[in-house]
C-alpha cells in the first residue's frame, strides 16, 4: 500500500524572498523527515489579519494537514499560540489573533482548541520575535508524527477566543450587508458572503443587482464567468473558493473606484 506523506503547510506574511521561510521548513523537516511541506502563500500585505484569514480558507481545497499561518504583529505578547483542530481532521497552528477562526468554518467546524505551553515541543530558545521557528513549526511537525494535540497543553474555551478579522454578511430581505475581506492581484472584491449565503439570496444567472459602496452606486448582473459581460464592465461571481466576488471583466475595480478592504458593501436585488 502506498505511503501517505503528512502535510505541512506556511501561509506568512514574510515576503517570497525571506530566508525565514526556508529556515521554518527546515525546522519541520529536522523534526519529521517524511513530511511534505507546502507553501500556500507568503506575498500576503504585512500584519493584515483579513487577507491572511481568506487564504487559510483555501485550505478546504488542500490534502488534510497541519497548517502554520504567521502573520502576527502581536508576536511575544500575550496572545496566546494555539491549535485548532478542526471537524474536518485538519488542525490549524497560529497566533490567537483571529486569524485561524475563518478557515475552521469551511474545515467543518472547531473541535477542539489548545493553547501551545508545553516546552518540550518548542524549538530552544524559543525567540521573543519568530514564533514561527520555535512553536508554531515544531507543533504542525510534532503533530504530523502522531503526536497528540493534548501533549501541547490545556484546552481553551472557543468563547475564550479572539474574534475573526471578519463575520459573515447578513441577509436583510432584498439586501446583502456585506465587507470587503480582500482584494486580489487583479483588482477583484472578495466579500464576507458564501456560497451557501449568495444561494439563500435565491438568485439566478444573469439578474441584475445594485451595489452599493463608498456614496457610490452602480449595478451589475450575476454571470457564470468574466467574459459574459463586456471588457471593463462590472460583475458577480462565484470564486473557486467559497466566497462571493465583484470584478471588472479585464480591469481593476478598485483603480476604477475608492475602495478597500474593510468597506462596507450592499448588494441589493433590482
Amino acid at each position: 500500500m502506498k505511503k501517505i506523506r503528512q502535510i505541512i503547510t506556511f501561509t506568512t506574511d514574510f515576503g517570497v524572498q525571506s530566508h525565514d521561510v526556508g529556515v521554518m521548513e527546515g525546522v519541520a523537516l529536522e523534526i519529521n523527515p517524511e513530511a511534505h511541506v507546502i507553501h500556500l502563500m507568503h506575498g500576503l500585505p504585512s500584519f493584515n489579519l483579513s487577507y491572511a484569514a481568506i487564504a487559510l480558507e483555501t485550505l478546504s481545497q488542500m490534502p488534510i494537514g497541519y497548517h502554520v499561518c504567521v502573520v502576527d504583529p502581536g508576536v511575544g505578547t500575550k496572545r496566546k499560540p494555539i491549535i485548532i483542530q478542526t471537524g474536518s481532521g485538519d488542525y490549524l497552528i497560529g497566533p490567537d489573533n483571529g486569524v485561524l477562526i475563518p478557515a475552521t468554518r469551511f474545515l467543518g467546524g472547531i473541535k477542539k482548541i489548545v493553547e501551545i505551553t508545553n516546552k518540550k515541543y518548542m524549538r530552544q530558545p524559543v525567540s521573543p520575535i519568530f514564533h514561527g521557528r520555535d512553536i508554531f513549526t515544531p507543533a504542525a511537525a510534532y503533530l504530523s508524527k502522531a503526536i497528540k494535540i493534548e501533549e501541547f497543553g490545556k484546552k481553551l474555551n472557543p468563547k475564550s477566543l479572539v474574534k475573526a478579522p471578519y463575520e459573515e454578511a447578513t441577509i436583510d430581505e432584498d439586501k446583502i450587508h456585506a465587507k470587503i475581506i480582500s482584494v486580489n492581484k487583479f483588482g477583484s472584491l472578495h466579500l464576507n458572503i458564501t456560497h451557501v449565503t449568495w444561494d439563500k439570496f435565491k438568485v439566478k444567472i444573469k439578474d441584475v443587482f445594485n451595489l452599493f459602496f463608498d456614496d457610490e452606486e452602480i449595478e451589475a448582473p450575476f454571470v457564470i464567468t468574466f467574459g459574459d459581460v463586456g471588457k471593463g464592465d462590472p460583475l458577480i461571481i462565484k470564486d473557486d473558493y467559497g466566497r462571493i466576488e465583484i470584478a471588472l471583466n479585464q480591469d481593476s475595480f478598485v483603480k476604477n473606484h475608492d475602495i478597500k478592504i474593510g468597506d462596507d458593501f450592499v448588494i441589493e436585488k433590482k
